[in-house]
């Protein structure tokens, strides 16, 4: 019997680069260009070397 489909859901918001960090704001522009081009696995990098440079804090677990 064959498996179901892998469904993938839909890619998350872009992250937003800090105003005072130049590597992100230069991972912003080759973005953009990106985009332009249509390079959207180009686009896809820039968004996860952003992430990587600036993680968000672990979240706190709640206490029950």
């Amino acid at each position: 019997m064959p498996e179901p489909p892998i469904v993938l859901g839909l890619p998350g918001e872009e992250p937003k680069p800090p105003d005072d960090c130049q590597r992100c704001a230069r991972l912003a522009a080759q973005r953009a260009a990106a985009k332009a081009g249509g390079d959207w696995s180009r686009v896809s990098d820039c968004n996860v070397l952003i992430r990587a440079h600036h993680p968000r804090p672990p979240r706190r677990k709640r206490r029950r």
